[in-house]
């Protein structure tokens, strides 16, 4: 069968593989459209094995929410460039949706979902690497439900938020998810604070004081430290943080003029915790002309 211009352009518009894969998975299977498009899946697949070991530090968080239930989906690739690309945004979309409808409750159970198309999430993610040409992960997912108010906040698409609050209202719960993403309190209130961190922050304390003040009697050197221990408490959590949408107040006097109580919370960013390679292309071409 002759393979035409058209055939090409037709295979090409359906998996978004280069014209001359296209020319060549048309040749393999002599002008079989159906069999071609299956042909280039699997190369496909090939080489999403041959990039896994790349690392993936970039990406974007997808989210997706349907009223008190909500996901965020950190999806990565190699470069910020390619986490623009259309083919990967309308992936990252898609699994989002996908972990939401399914109730997927991690990243590996994630791979085996259907997306509407028909493929699982796992064979997209290989389409997707044939069609940009990097490494690409579905790496977290982290997910909120219940009878509360559960606020879904991403920023920049590269930093996600979950929020669960007893009370208040959805616009509340969402300046809480925005304030959680702006500044990253490690613990919610006071009360979720590891004793240990306590006592490590006391003897720090301690070692800070003049000998003047270390001879003070026990009950005011534990009230001096109580003191600056109680002032970093407040910048290590939630509660004790300016609000960022109105500093005149902590977030727990918003929460308490909103009648809400933060439940809890979730945020993730991408790349976070994974160890990017810097690579010196310098060095590496003049290795190459050596050769």
């Amino acid at each position: 069968m002759e393979i035409t211009a058209t055939l090409v352009k037709d295979l090409r518009e359906r998996t978004g593989a280069g014209m001359m894969e296209c020319k060549k998975a048309l040749t393999e299977n002599k002008g079989d459209i159906d069999a071609a498009a299956e042909w280039l899946r699997k190369q496909g697949l090939a080489k999403a094995d041959k990039k896994a070991s790349r690392v993936a530090a970039e990406g974007r968080i997808a989210m997706a929410q349907d009223g008190s239930k909500a996901v965020l989906v950190e999806i990565n690739s190699e470069t910020d460039f390619v986490a623009k690309d259309e083919n990967f945004l309308s992936f990252a979309d898609a699994v989002a949706k996908a972990a939401l409808a399914s109730g997927a409750k991690d990243a590996e159970a994630l791979k085996a979902v259907k997306l509407p198309s028909g493929e699982t999430v796992e064979e997209a993610r290989a389409a997707v690497i044939a069609k940009v040409g990097e490494n690409v992960q579905v790496r977290r997912l982290i997910a909120a439900s219940g009878a509360n108010n559960v606020a879904a906040y991403v920023h920049g698409g590269r930093i996600g938020v979950l929020v669960e609050v007893k009370g208040g209202d959805a616009e509340f719960a969402r300046g809480v998810a925005m304030h959680v993403a702006a500044m990253n309190p490690p613990y919610n209130k006071a009360a979720d604070v590891p004793a240990d961190f306590l006592a490590k922050e006391k003897e720090i304390e301690l070692a800070k004081m003049s000998e003047k003040d270390k001879a003070k009697p026990a009950e005011i050197l534990e009230k001096i430290i109580g003191g600056k221990v109680a002032k970093i408490v407040n910048e290590v959590t939630l509660y004790g943080q300016p609000y960022v949408l109105n500093t005149d107040q902590t977030v727990e006097a918003a929460a308490k003029a909103a009648g809400a109580d933060v439940v809890g919370f979730q945020r993730i960013a991408v790349g976070e915790g994974i160890e990017k390679v810097v690579e010196d292309y310098a060095a590496e071409v003049a290795k190459a002309m050596q050769v």
